[in-house]
């Protein structure tokens, strides 16, 4: 995995930090702001993850490995997506680092994604992040888990 370009995006979150994780990890409230998603992983340092789902009307299943968890603080994991038309090698892997940290009464989610290999590429991520990460926070503060 090459660091390439990369995407960044951050949201303040009025939800306490255990709220937020619990959002990053349970199958059940990631499919509830990410694009209808099926998670699957034993959440833990070098087991699989698998993305399953439609997006724009095409079937995927992206796929990585946890790399890093420290809970209610990080998550790190690689991911892979068939859809990019691209080999399944690690120079096609981006690497996502989401880190969790308290900010008065809110959570602040950082997230950055490596291995973007174009300008357009980045912003298309950005965009994608950005759009989960409000999704993420309206179920947080408007809905409840």
């Amino acid at each position: 995995m090459k660091q390439g370009l990369v995407a960044s995006s951050s949201v303040r979150i009025a939800a306490p930090r255990e709220a937020v994780w619990a959002a990053l990890v349970d199958p059940a409230l990631i499919r509830r702001y990410m694009f209808g998603t099926e998670v699957v992983s034993t959440w833990q340092p070098g087991s699989a993850i698998v993305w399953k789902g439609s997006w724009k009307g095409k079937a995927y299943e992206d796929h990585g490995v946890i790399l890093h968890l420290e809970p209610r603080r990080t998550l790190q994991y690689s991911h892979f997506s068939p859809l990019a038309g691209l080999p399944d090698s690690p120079e096609n892997y981006h690497r996502v680092t989401i880190e969790l940290e308290d900010d008065g009464d809110q959570t602040r989610v950082s997230l950055a994604q490596e291995g973007n290999r174009t300008a357009e590429e980045r912003a298309h991520s950005q965009e994608n992040w950005r759009s989960m990460l409000v999704a993420m926070k309206d179920l947080l503060e408007h809905k409840g888990p």
